[in-house]
């Protein structure tokens, strides 16, 4: 899952007073029994024990003592889905963990996940493209924190190699097997313009197999120029993942090879949006959605933001077949409103188990009744033509059956993502809203169903119920969720 940076930039992250305790080493409450001793390989299965665990971040959390330091929360996956009772945070000063932290460092800005040493147990990659590397202010870092058997523990520093080229590296990840060898490699941006590609064959002690570097034909500079988004998807079905780069001219699609990624096309112009890729009308071939959240400066296509779909092909993305939604779209509930951010969070899964990918989109700054920039999220149903907005469903903290109540400024929507924690076979909807109480944050999670996303059984748990100090720190948990 991406989000866009406008987002970010429009959220009050000023630290308060008033310090809590620091999170001191890696909190582990009630981690799930039973893991397996043979690992499930999935992706974001953090401890192996076959269910897929949520990862959050909290960026403004405090840790070691020092303000905005940032966090991130493992909450794991079982037989009843997600639980604040399960979980475990990490900090840069949990045992086994690269680095120190920092004041305003905000480790957890950016994650993403993938079985990089390929030992059956995922891994989670985090960005801290804020953190200041020894005279190189805000230079920023990437770690490796490792799965096992319980949980994720100890961690591998990816080292940045052109430190002097450029900064926030780390601010933005995304992991695929770029070359095609059948090993995950990881994908690194900053406000560079070129992006590095670390190759697959990692181990704990050495991190990547090597390195290479590509062209992203792309505006370096000052964020939010360089790459400010990542993902990857195999849009040709060639074997090897391509790479798009979301950046301020727009998003580059560059496949992937032996050699490396190569520039394919653009899609879209201007400020970047979220990025999500799946194969939405199930044709062999990953297709692309783009958010562009910034309508109103971009275009007139749509006041308050869209998702443009771009479908995958024998030559890869095509930009001659192409779905444009908006809250005006036939079928989505709403309107378009300006500044409303709807695209500016996406994220791929199937909620009905009927085979197709489903899109989820937030707007976090969707505002309903008096409640400014409280935040919506809609799901969109993929089929055999591809993304509709037929039979899309919508939710707030105003919706029968969700938690919470619609306040201004929670930016509910601001992350989402959709994964199968249960294993029901239907993908689950994540929820993240970093301003809710005054940017303490919180997460909802609501279950995948046959009919699409329901709110039976709806759950939902702030910053306090999985250990992270909430007052006057505003920590912002649940700002970014791991990639889907």
């Amino acid at each position: 899952m991406t989000r866009s940076p406008h987002q970010r930039s429009r959220r009050s992250v000023v630290l308060g007073a008033t310090l809590v305790a620091a999170l001191a080493g890696g909190l582990l409450i009630a981690l799930p029994g039973g893991a397996s001793a043979a690992p499930s390989g999935l992706a974001d299965d953090f401890n192996g024990d076959g269910y897929r665990d949520l990862a959050t971040g909290a960026p403004g959390a405090v840790a070691g003592g020092k303000a905005k330091a940032g966090a991130v929360v493992v909450t794991y996956g079982s037989s009843s889905g997600i639980s604040a009772s399960r979980h475990k945070s990490t900090s840069q000063s949990s045992s086994g963990v690269p680095g120190s932290p920092e004041t305003s460092d905000r480790f957890g800005t950016e994650l993403a996940h993938g079985d990089l040493n390929r030992d059956g147990y995922g891994d989670l990659v985090v960005g801290t493209p804020l953190e200041d590397v020894g005279s190189d202010v805000d230079g920023g870092s990437v770690t490796i924190l490792w799965g096992g058997s319980s949980g994720l523990s100890g961690g591998t520093a990816i080292s940045d190699p052109n430190a002097s080229g450029h900064d926030r590296f780390g601010q933005s990840l995304a992991v695929g097997d770029f070359t095609g060898d059948g090993k995950p490699d990881l994908a690194v941006g900053s406000t560079g313009k070129e992006v590095w590609i670390f190759k697959g064959g990692f181990t704990k002690s050495a991190g990547a197999a090597g390195k290479l570097r590509f062209d992203a034909k792309i505006e370096s500079g000052a964020y939010p120029k360089g790459a400010v988004h990542l993902a990857a998807g195999d849009f040709d079905d060639d074997g090897s993942d391509d790479v798009v780069v979301g950046s301020s001219v727009g998003n580059v699609v560059h496949r992937g090879g032996p050699a490396g990624p190569t520039p394919q096309t653009q899609v879209g112009t201007g400020y970047a949006g979220a990025l999500a890729v799946a194969d939405f009308d199930r044709d062999g071939h990953d297709d692309l959605v783009v958010g562009t959240d910034s309508a109103p400066v971009l275009d007139q296509t749509a006041k308050g933001g869209y998702v443009t779909v771009f479908y995958g092909g024998g030559a890869g993305v095509t930009t001659t077949r192409n779905t444009v939604l908006t809250q005006d779209s036939a079928g989505v509930p709403g309107a378009d409103e300006s500044y409303d951010l709807f695209g500016g969070a996406l994220a791929a899964g199937d909620v009905n188990a009927d085979g197709y990918p489903d899109l989820a989109v937030g707007a976090g700054f969707e505002s309903i009744g008096t409640a400014s920039h409280t935040g919506m999220v809609w799901v969109l149903r993929g089929g055999a033509s591809g993304l509709t907005g037929t039979g899309a469903q919508a939710f707030n903290q105003g919706t029968a059956g969700v938690p919470g109540a619609n306040e201004s400024s929670d930016v509910f929507g601001g992350a989402v993502h959709l994964a199968d924690h249960d294993k029901d076979g239907r993908a689950d909807l994540s929820v993240g809203a970093a301003g809710e109480n005054s940017d303490d944050g919180a997460v909802w999670v609501l279950r995948g169903s046959t009919a699409g996303v329901t709110v039976t059984g709806a759950v939902s748990f702030g910053a306090s119920s999985v250990g992270i100090g909430e007052s006057g720190n505003d920590p912002m948990f649940g700002d970014v969720l791991s990639g889907s």
